[in-house]
């Protein structure tokens, strides 16, 4: 879908939910947006800043996400008949009809976008977006630009946290679905799970937008719905390479069991199994031979679950397939992971059968951050892990916190006092850099007025705290990198930034996370991140500040 208006022609679609439209904003938005148009201010250059002003989940970090579902919106901002007739019903009756048709001219394409890059680490006070234009139009945008930034950033950094406590090698899988907040919770949450550094999700639905790997196997329903072996009918399985028909597969893996029965080095772990879950089992794995994973606590794990398992992954073994390993979802996943690890590993060492010991174990089980770090504690043998519940609804932090608020009108930058000096906003248009040390590190992000010269490499920079005096440090760059970019051109000229597959900036955001400084990344009491502004624009924010305050009076 072309951008509508007079604005560029670019080929961008839609928002992926089809809720996202103009509507979707607050009344205030607007009654705000009536009120500048009967004043004739409608027009006017507006600048905004979109930042939030603490890291979530008490961290030192956040993933910046949800830019490209931003654009989206901005590329196909335009009412409809219906949205104008609605809101105009909704509005007073004082309105004037003027402002209607006012509304039926809108669209985004005098409107500008500078953002950082998705999948970024972002700091508080830091722009994620500087939005431009008229600001009327530019306050419409506000609310709608807000759900979009602030769950998004915050489930992927969520997702991020897990990564980095699971570590580099598990394998995480994203199974939240079924426990998001309704539909677009779940959708939204495998997205940025998966761009969060996640491996894979449940979610169908997900898979299908996004082209995020997917995962899944059955449920205890499957196993506890088998009642005997008499229920297989269909009895013959063909190898892997279709050499030969293994006529009666059952019987394969009975004699399997029987002879894990047998074994020297499993003497005793086991006696009879359930044999309506070996039913389930061995049905399963004739449905999908290459893709065999078995729940395996559904009745006893050591005693039922992993010694079934095992005879059916021996017999398919037997024709040229690999099982791919069972799941665990309940109890001490430390302790039967570990054990299933031992038993699978005296299997290989009696039965010679390469690479046995190294069958994939996924847990799952209401996980968290809490039980990954509790799990790399204990010990364990786990090599995936599905997490629902916890990730995607955030559980541990409900909402990000992301703001939006006018830093320059007509030129002229405005401020926003607080008796709460976090909620003083930093004036005017802004540039965004990041400074690294010698050691590749991220070491200052910092903020200068729009003109300033930009921080050069080997030169010596004052950085200083907002609002602390204090606080401040000199710091020589080896390498500087802008944050802002321009994602929406409007009318500027200016070149466009491409939007990148959720693929790539997926790989972004793993390689930003690498790049953080390890104090920076650690769960337990972090170092702070520091954010400064420039001495000029430090000296101009203090200088609006005593300009805009009241002064109080003594009697």
């Amino acid at each position: 879908m072309e951008a509508v208006g007079n604005g560029p022609k670019i080929g961008i679609d839609g928002p992926t939910n089809p809720m996202v439209t103009p509507l979707l904003t607050d009344l205030y938005q607007f009654t705000m947006a009536y009120a500048y148009w009967k004043a004739g201010k409608n027009n006017e250059r507006a600048v905004f800043d979109l930042y939030f002003r603490r890291n979530p989940f008490g961290g030192e970090y956040t993933v910046f996400a949800g830019l490209e579902e931003c654009i989206k919106l901005i590329a196909n901002f335009r009412f409809t008949e219906d949205e104008i007739a609605f809101i105009q019903e909704s509005l007073p009756s004082s309105c004037e009809v003027g402002f209607f048709d006012y509304l039926r001219g809108l669209d985004c394409s005098d409107v500008e976008i500078h953002a950082i890059s998705e999948g970024f680490v972002v700091f508080p006070k830091i722009p994620l977006m500087r939005v431009e234009g008229p600001v009327a139009v530019v306050q419409l945008l506000e609310t709608p630009l807000l759900t979009l930034i602030n769950y998004a950033s915050l489930v992927a950094t969520n997702a991020a946290r897990h990564r980095f406590v699971a570590g580099k090698s598990k394998l995480l899988l994203e199974f939240g679905l079924r426990r998001a907040q309704g539909p677009d919770g779940g959708i939204s949450a495998s997205k940025y799970c998966y761009m969060g550094g996640f491996d894979a999700t449940s979610n169908v639905a997900a898979g299908k937008l996004f082209g995020i790997p997917l995962r899944g196997t059955h449920s205890h329903a499957f196993v506890s719905s088998f009642m005997s072996l008499d229920e297989i009918t269909e009895r013959s399985l063909q190898s892997c390479d279709g050499s030969n028909v293994c006529e009666d597969f059952v019987s394969s893996v009975q004699t399997w069991l029987s002879k894990l029965k047998l074994s020297y080095l499993l003497g005793g772990i086991f006696g009879e199994t359930n044999q309506s879950e070996l039913a389930a089992f061995i049905s399963y794995a004739l449905a999908f031979p290459k893709n065999f994973l078995a729940l395996v606590d559904t009745y006893d794990v050591m005693r039922s679950g992993i010694p079934n398992f095992c005879a059916v992954a021996l017999a398919l073994n037997d024709l040229g397939y690999k099982a791919i390993g069972i799941r665990l979802d309940s109890g001490d996943l430390a302790y039967l992971s570990c054990e299933s690890r031992k038993f699978f590993q005296a299997i290989e060492k009696e039965f010679v059968v390469p690479d046995f010991g190294k069958t994939g174990i996924t847990a799952s089980n209401d996980l968290n951050e809490e039980t990954l770090d509790a799990l790399n504690k204990q010990g364990h043998e786990v090599d995936a892990f599905g997490i629902g519940t916890h990730l995607v609804t955030c559980y541990a932090q409900p909402a990000l916190g992301v703001v939006f608020k006018l830093v320059e009108i007509n030129n002229q930058p405005r401020i926003k006092l607080s008796e709460d000096v976090s909620k003083v906003s930093i004036p005017c248009k802004k540039r965004c850099y990041r400074l690294y040390g010698k050691e590749g590190y991220p070491l200052v992000d910092i903020m200068t007025g729009e003109n300033e010269p930009p921080p050069k490499l080997g030169e010596r920079i004052l950085c200083r705290h907002p609002f602390n005096e204090s606080k401040r440090a000199f710091v020589v760059p080896k390498r500087v990198e802008e944050l802002l970019k321009c994602f929406w051109p409007g009318r500027s000229g200016k070149d466009r930034e491409e939007l990148p597959s959720i693929k790539l900036i997926r790989e972004r955001c793993i390689e930003q996370l690498n790049q953080m400084r390890p104090d920076h990344m650690r769960r337990l009491n972090p170092t702070p991140y520091k954010v400064s502004v420039s001495a000029k624009l430090y000296d101009f924010i203090h200088f609006l500040w005593l300009n805009e305050a009241p002064v109080g009076e003594l009697l």
